[in-house]
């Protein structure tokens, strides 16, 4: 992919802005070596030139960015990367003039030597003297070496910088030690910005934006798998829509790729773990503790149906992060199945799911009262919700002998409602239970669950009302989506129903409408449609106004209307 920097002219005018940026780097360290006032006035007057060089190069990217289009998307990511590298660059040269200019308030210029910086200088003209070749060539080994650079330059600040902490205790060289601290910040800002550059690098050569740490998640969490595909080999697709704040992808072969593509076997018959172009594998990863969350709960899910969730090939933890390599399941998303597939499919989906549902619930049922926590749930999600609707939180209102209580009065009213409300059992639930989180494989006939960090033992009605939420708050307006989301919303409530009446559930009706309330009001923080979002809050509000108003009553009375589950 070297012909396109080459061929927009994008490659020489980045090969000039590496060679300023080198050359305004050197001379910075010129400077506080000798602090000559002709380097000084170089550094400062070249920065205008490097701009030039940013603007230059970022016109010519969009401008081929605007050509290309989607007809050749790696094209388009080399030049996104190469817009990076130069913003970058441009600001590793700001940093260099932001030095030199703090070299006036010096009350001794010698102060600046006594600390360490030719260290600091050998490791950004290092990283910077690979940048050119590892963006043209797309190095992944280089682009990793410039990452690294940055992890050298935190370690060498953090050691001045409590130096000059321990100094300035003293009161004494006050100006000099707080002007060296501010040279040193600079130096420390550049790794961060060669981080950015490394990473657009890597960017450029996988076609997925990965942070370092992600990177060598992956690479090592490969390795634990027994996956011997070079890095530079692998193909990363990102799978969007997640809001758990893990980074997840599929993970497939290159070169197997390109080998089925053009419809031959790659060189050895042996299959490498893992890694095909049929199944791939799914890297996630985050925060260590939803990582290692969802690996028990998987484990968990296994011994109660084997196949039910897919399996984890390999895992690493690193400090507060960690990442993990589970399988990839076949089929799609039951979402995809509701919406596209044909009726008797959509038909067997259900039924599997309902079947698959009544075994988990049968083999993992504890039969002891257990409070559901809606409305506490509701409120621990309400600051999002304001915070994108604020008109939502209506206050106390008067017409005429009509008194209409504030938001969050009604609020406290449902939490006592809902301590009157127990389920009488509990069962394995999955959590997190929306359609896009269960997978349906119409070739083995096998229901799957994934996204499993928040399973655990709860009122069965926790994923029944988000199952039926997740139907509703998919913005599809035409008449035919509607009709089978719909119809695959109530055939959920139906079997639910009849479960929890063969079970002795007397409050079913009255729990699932607290859940669906705090389902229905939660999900507006995540659409921007105001009217839906109103549509949605108002169909919560209305679940809570029907509890408050039949308080009092036996709630085996209580009878949830089919039509608030629907659109």
């Amino acid at each position: 992919m070297e012909n396109v920097l080459q061929k927009e002219g994008v490659a020489e005018n980045l090969r000039f802005m590496v060679i300023e940026v080198v050359k305004q780097v050197e001379n910075t360290q010129r400077v506080l070596d000798t602090m000559d006032p002709k380097i000084i006035e170089s550094v400062t007057s070249r920065d205008d030139y490097i701009d030039n060089l940013k603007s230059v190069i970022e016109n010519k990217c969009y401008s081929a960015i605007n050509r290309s289009g989607s007809r050749n998307p790696r094209s388009v990511d080399i030049l996104r990367a190469s817009i990076t590298v130069t913003s970058n660059l441009e600001r590793i040269g700001d940093f260099a003039v932001n030095i030199v200019e703090q070299t006036e308030y010096l009350k001794d210029k010698d102060f600046i030597k006594r600390f360490d910086l030719s260290k600091f200088f050998e490791a950004v003209l290092t990283a910077l003297n690979q940048v050119y070749t590892a963006m043209i060539k797309q190095d992944m080994s280089q682009a990793f070496k410039i990452c690294r650079s940055e992890f050298t330059l935190d370690f060498l600040y953090k050691v001045q910088f409590d130096r000059i902490l321990n100094e300035l205790r003293s009161g004494r060289e006050t100006e000099n030690l707080i002007t060296s601290h501010l040279i040193l910040r600079y130096l420390e800002r550049m790794g961060d910005s060669l981080l950015n550059i490394g990473e657009a690098i890597i960017f450029a050569a996988l076609g997925e934006k990965f942070k370092i740490r992600q990177y060598e998640a992956l690479r090592e969490t490969l390795a634990k798998s027994g996956v011997e595909v070079p890095l530079s080999e692998v193909e990363f697709h990102s799978i969007w829509g997640t809001r758990s704040g893990c980074r997840i992808g599929l993970v497939t072969d290159r070169s197997r790729n390109r080998a089925n593509e053009k419809g031959c076997a790659p060189e050895s018959d042996e299959k490498q773990p893992g890694v095909d172009k049929a199944s791939g594998v799914l890297f996630k990863e985050g925060n260590r503790k939803k990582i290692i969350q969802e690996m028990e709960n998987i484990n968990r899910w296994d011994s109660i149906m084997p196949g039910l969730p897919p399996k984890v090939l390999a895992h690493q933890v690193d400090g507060s992060q960690a990442a993990m390599l589970v399988e990839y399941l076949g089929g799609c998303t039951f979402q995809d199945v509701v919406l596209t597939a044909e009726a008797e499919i959509v038909e067997n989906a259900i039924f599997l799911l309902e079947q698959t549902l009544l075994s988990v619930w049968d083999h993992t049922q504890a039969m002891a009262p257990m409070k559901s926590g809606f409305i506490r749930q509701l409120e621990s999600r309400l600051d999002d919700v304001l915070r994108l609707y604020p008109n939502f939180d209506w206050q106390p209102k008067t017409i005429g002998s009509l008194e209409i209580a504030s938001f969050s009065h009604m609020l406290e009213a449902a939490k006592a409602v809902e301590d009157e409300l127990e389920a009488p059992y509990s069962v394995f639930i999955h959590g997190d239970f929306n359609i896009n989180n269960i997978v349906y494989d119409h070739e083995s006939q096998q229901i799957h669950f994934i996204d499993l960090h928040r399973s655990k033992l709860a009122d069965p009605l926790q994923d029944i009302s988000v199952y039926i939420v997740s139907n509703f708050r998919l913005p599809m307006f035409d008449l035919y989506s509607r009709a089978r989301l719909n119809r695959a919303a109530r055939r959920i409530y139906h079997f639910a129903r009849s479960y929890g009446a063969e079970h002795g559930d007397a409050s079913f009706d009255a729990r699932l409408a607290l859940g669906l309330a705090r389902s229905f009001i939660t999900s507006t923080r995540f659409e921007l449609n105001p009217r839906f979002a109103k549509d949605m809050f108002l169909r919560g509000v209305y679940l809570l106004e029907k509890l408050l108003d039949h308080r009092g009553n036996p709630w085996d009375q209580f009878v949830l209307s089919e039509d608030a589950l629907v659109y």
